[in-house]
Order: structure tokens, then sequence, then C-alpha cells
């Protein structure tokens, strides 16, 4: 059994989930969270009621609440925050950390106004002493059934393919599968926007709508993706791949997940205030669909879906009037988007 110590910043569900993941695997884990009551709870209970719910934690899971005591002895993390909070929980690292890092983020986001990816906010934020490798870890994952110990299968992604196999190494066990990928731009976009997509399928099931909708909005929606992904440099098969369709599909179809659920109360009615109060958890599909019309006015790409969904959260337009809109756009050939996604990268090659 490995005996190596693996930090986990953050005790919300994903954390948690992947804190038993590596549990069972043999680590030990310091789950680091600012909520003293939580890490009480880890400790003397081995629960995490508020997130993860009836399901009893491994002893080999502390809590701390301490983060140079987290940090310390440690060579890995896990950055499980929100995107929002990465900047902030980067800067405490930075004031207590010794030594580098390599850093796994686990988030989903890209940062409005600067536009950048997770790995990108990483390396603005960390001394370059302190940072060994950055890997994502992401793909079609709900945290209630990992810490099921359901079967689920995600991927590593790295610019340093020795670094996804370490993690790979970490994480896999018999319920949880990791394949490695060296392309962490389509990743990390797909990971992100993949939650914009989620968020308009909850609005149609508020709506009433049916599969039909929901089909074609997943299919479109995975244009949308693909076409910005490409742009900024992915390759285009990442998003026929595990952090493309697979999070898409599960994000779009699941009452697990939080942005359909946001999604669901917008199309019933709701408006965005009311329904962030109702739902007491980071949206990150919110944020998000705030960066993507950037990124898309940035790079010159249609995201019509992106536009609608913005349109509903910000601009205050009635939703069944925003899908309206949106099904009465100009004619145009579905071959269209694939030919250009293909030629965009080809030129790259």
């Amino acid at each position: 059994m490995n005996q190596d110590t693996i930090a986990v910043i953050g005790t919300g569900s994903w954390g948690t989930a992947l804190s038993i993941v590596l549990a069972d695997n043999g680590y030990k884990v310091k789950q680091w969270g600012r909520s003293k009551e939580t890490i009480e709870e880890i400790n003397q209970k081995h629960t995490n009621e508020k997130y993860i719910k009836n399901v009893e934690l491994p002893v080999n899971i502390i809590g701390h609440s301490d983060l140079r005591e987290t940090l310390e002895g440690v060579k890995t993390i896990i950055l499980a925050v929100p995107t929002k909070a990465m900047r902030e929980v980067l800067a405490k690292i930075q004031e207590v950390q010794q030594g580098s890092l390599t850093v796994v983020h686990v988030s989903k986001g890209v940062e409005p106004d600067s536009l950048l990816r997770i790995s990108e906010i990483i390396e603005d934020a960390m001394k370059p002493e302190n940072l060994e490798e950055i890997v994502v870890l992401s793909g079609p994952s709900h945290a209630e059934e990992v810490s099921l110990r359901h079967p689920t299968t995600v991927v590593a992604a790295s610019k340093d393919i020795e670094a996804s196999k370490m993690v790979q190494s970490l994480f896999m066990n018999s319920y949880f599968r990791v394949y490695t990928n060296t392309d962490i731009v389509g990743v990390e976009i797909g990971g992100a926007l993949k939650n914009i997509i989620a968020l308009a399928a909850g609005v149609g099931d508020g709506l009433g709508y049916g599969d039909n909708a929901k089909a074609a909005l997943i299919t479109r929606g995975l244009v949308e993706i693909s076409r910005l992904g490409v742009k900024m440099g992915a390759n285009p098969l990442t998003f026929s791949g595990l952090s493309g369709i697979g999070d898409l599909i599960v994000t779009c179809t699941s009452v697990h997940s939080r942005n359909w659920r946001a999604g669901n109360m917008l199309g019933k009615g709701m408006n965005l205030d009311e329904v962030l109060d109702n739902m007491g958890m980071v949206v990150e599909g919110v944020r998000t669909t705030k960066a993507a019309k950037q990124l898309a006015a940035e790079y010159g790409v249609s995201m019509p879906i992106t536009d609608a969904l913005y349109d509903i959260l910000f601009n205050s337009v009635d939703a069944r009037e925003a899908v309206d809109q949106l099904m009465q756009r100009n004619k145009t050939h579905e071959m269209e988007d694939l030919v250009v996604l293909l030629g965009d990268a080809l030129e790259e090659e």
C-alpha cells in the first residue's frame, strides 16, 4: 500500500469525491478547507454531509484548516476550488509553499475579462520555482456517483505526457479509469463550455421542451464548443472524447448537474438572483457564459446558443423568446461548420 501524501485543496463535493478515490488507492489525503465545522466533521465523524450525503469517508482522509500544515511534505496537490476563488487560494498557497508542486486542477471555467483558462491562471499566479507541472483532470464525473464508487472515466491532460501519466497512476483503480491527453487547451475548453450548454438544456427542460430540443442543443452545442476551441489551438478530436461530448452528455441530462438545475429554474420563470440564492452552491456556467461571450468576440466565432443564454442571464430576455430567436436565425448548411473546423485544424498543422 502506497503511503505517499496528497493534498486536496477544497472540501466541496468534487474535492471530497476525489479524496475518496485517492484514499481508496492507499494514499494519505490531507483535505484543506475554510470551514472549521466541516474539517471537524471530516475528522470526527468521517462524513461531509453538506456536499456528499450518506457516504462514510475513509479514515486516511484527514481534514486541515491550516494551509501551511496541509502542504508540509506534499509534492502534489489537487486544486478543487471554484474558478472565482482560484486566485485567492493560489495567493495563500504562495505565502506558505516551500519547494515546487505538481498542481492537478479539477475546476471547469474561464476567468471573465482576463479570459484565462484555469491552467493559465495557475501559471500567472504562482512563482515558477513553486510550480513543477500543471495537469487538468476532467470528464463526465458527478461527485455523487464517484463517492459511491460507481464506474467513472475521465482524462488527465498536461503539456508534459509524463505528468499526465503520473496523475493517471495516482487515481486509476477498479471504478475510476483515467486516460491521458496532451491537449490541455481542448480539455479545459470542453470542460468549461459544456456548463453553458447544460444551463441551456436546463432552460429547455424548464420550458417543457422535449428530447428533440435537447438532442439538437447538445449536438449544436458541441459545434460551438469545438468552433471556439479549435480557434484557441485545441485539437478538434478532443471534443469527440471524454472532456468533450462525454462531459456534455452527462451535464446536460442529469439532475446531479447544478448547471442543469439552475437552467431548469430559469426556464420555469425564476430570475438569476433567485436561482443562485436557491442553489446555495457555485454555478460555474453563469460566470463562464460571460467569459465565452467575450472569447467569441475576440476570436470572431459565432456562438448563437451562448449568445441566447447570455441574453437570458444578463439582459433579462424572456427564455421562451430567446429560444424562438435562436430557432429563426438565417438558414445555413450543417456541413459548413464541420468543414470550417477541419480546415482550421489542418491549417494549424
